[in-house]
């Protein structure tokens, strides 16, 4: 096997994991915002602020990726190669398992916010802690990056 295999395989987790989280957190509360709706259509733009949250994931494994991408050449060494697949494991399970986990929070801030409840801020504040754990393997992937030797 040649590294620029491993290295693009750590490329498919990142990306590929971090993108299909936000997609599963998004549906949660999409979901709940279909059902808050039925009790109260007026608070959508409440609703909407709180069912994006989860999207971020997905851009941090592509921002990853693009911080990785100069380095995917064909003289690539076994290092680097590891190290972009180590950084695709960290960003793409962490960005999988935060953006589900902050489609729960928020889904719960809308259905609290249907029920008639000031939940927005509050809400807005939980959901930045699983969000934080997307965020922490992104400078993570700045500092690998930060490593590598220049590529000519």
């Amino acid at each position: 096997m040649e590294p620029i295999v491993l290295a693009y395989v750590g490329i498919a987790l990142m990306v590929g994991l971090s993108g299909i989280g936000s997609a599963w957190g998004l549906t949660i509360c999409g979901n709940a915002v279909v059902g808050a709706m039925k009790k109260a259509p007026e608070k959508l733009g409440t609703y909407i602020g709180l069912s994006a949250l989860p999207s971020s994931q997905g851009l941090y494994g592509f921002v990853a990726f693009m911080i990785m991408q100069p380095y995917l050449v064909d003289s690539i060494t076994w290092y680097v190669a590891a190290s972009i697949f180590g950084a695709g494991l960290l960003m793409g399970f962490s960005g999988l398992i935060s953006a589900y986990r902050q489609g729960e929070v928020c889904a719960n801030g809308v259905s609290s916010a249907a029920a008639g409840h000031n939940a927005f801020a509050s809400t807005m504040i939980m959901a930045v802690f699983p969000e934080m754990y997307a965020i922490l393997p992104l400078v993570v992937s700045i500092l690998i990056a930060g490593t590598f030797p220049p590529v000519a």
